[in-house]
């Protein structure tokens, strides 16, 4: 059984901001690697390739607001 991975102790080094600026973040993080792990079943970061962000950038948010995509 492997460990998951934890994006908190990834972000904690490079992290900057307000407490809620910091959650946020972490909070977006998160909701990016659940979408690309269930699509490409890739765990980690450092396994993402730029089709991947584009994926999430343009094909996974393209329900929501202009505003909310920034967010």
């Amino acid at each position: 059984m492997s460990k998951s991975f934890d994006m908190t102790l990834f972000l904690i080094g490079v992290q900057c901001g307000s407490k809620s600026t910091q959650q946020r973040h972490l909070r977006q993080a998160q909701i990016m690697k659940a979408a690309i792990q269930e699509r490409w079943q890739r765990n980690t970061p450092w396994t993402w390739q730029r089709k991947h962000m584009r994926w999430f950038l343009t094909h996974f948010l393209k329900d929501h607001s202009s505003a909310s995509q920034y967010y």
